[in-house]
């Protein structure tokens, strides 16, 4: 499968970087795993046909991880003319949150006529869920978001894939990323602690617990980013908008 980094960045944009969303491409189509306010920018930017995409798993529900699907349904809808069906998995509580914002921010906007079907399923703590194709694990960790939020595993034609998610360090973390291909670790700060988010030196310590081949930082705060240089492992990589890579 082929990750493709859409957004990176904390909340506010750090650095310049998109919110968090990534993209995944494998032999039985395309998913997302975030979708950020920013994120349909992120996909015009990597040439990505938001109509291919067939499922969005979402973490948690703040608006940097899930505020994106206001505009993108909105795009299927009134530009792409999707007809393709689309199911969005989530926290409970999703489908009413995505409405209410979605109302909010363009009022009528879940009225539109739509030509294609659109679901919403929600995460059952620490039970695997399959979905167009993709076989998912939510893992429940420490970020508080208004409804549960989750790491997830991902395993996905052969290969598993894991995200942890915003939180402070929890031990479900450890099952979450146990001998994944790719971990995807939020690490919002460098050594200072940030509540409900983890720094790099907690995740270092953890990374022989931890076990996944390979850890990708993504998230990074101001503080994390101005010392990027010293975050140096040979099992570690950062995240930035854009990156490719085979999993």
């Amino acid at each position: 499968m082929k990750l493709t980094i859409i957004g990176s960045s904390d909340a506010f944009g750090s650095g310049g970087r998109l919110q968090t969303c990534f993209h995944v491409a494998f032999s039985r189509g395309q998913f997302l795993i975030d979708c950020g306010a920013t994120s349909l920018t992120g996909l015009f930017r990597q040439g990505i046909d938001p109509n291919k995409i067939s499922t969005i798993f979402v973490s948690h529900l703040h608006g940097d991880h899930f505020g994106g699907l206001v505009w993108f349904l909105i795009h299927a809808v009134h530009v792409a003319g999707r007809t393709a069906p689309l199911t969005v998995v989530g926290p409970a509580g999703l489908e009413e949150r995505f409405r209410t914002v979605a109302e909010g921010l363009f009022p009528g906007s879940t009225k539109s006529e739509r030509r294609f079907d659109l679901r919403f399923r929600a995460w059952e703590d620490f039970t695997p869920l399959e979905e167009g194709g993709v076989r998912v694990t939510p893992f429940v960790v420490s970020h508080p978001s208004g409804a549960t939020p989750y790491a997830l595993r991902l395993e996905v034609d052969g290969k598993v894939l894991a995200f942890s998610g915003d939180t402070e360090w929890v031990e479900t973390l450890v099952p979450a990323a146990q001998g994944a291909d790719l971990f995807i670790s939020e690490c919002f700060a460098f050594e200072s602690k940030a509540r409900y988010h983890l720094n790099w030196r907690t995740i270092e310590a953890n990374l022989p617990r931890l076990g996944a081949k390979h850890v990708l930082l993504t998230h990074l705060g101001p503080e994390a980013l101005a010392n990027q240089g010293a975050i140096v492992h040979p099992a570690v990589s950062i995240a930035e908008d854009g990156l490719a890579r085979e999993v």
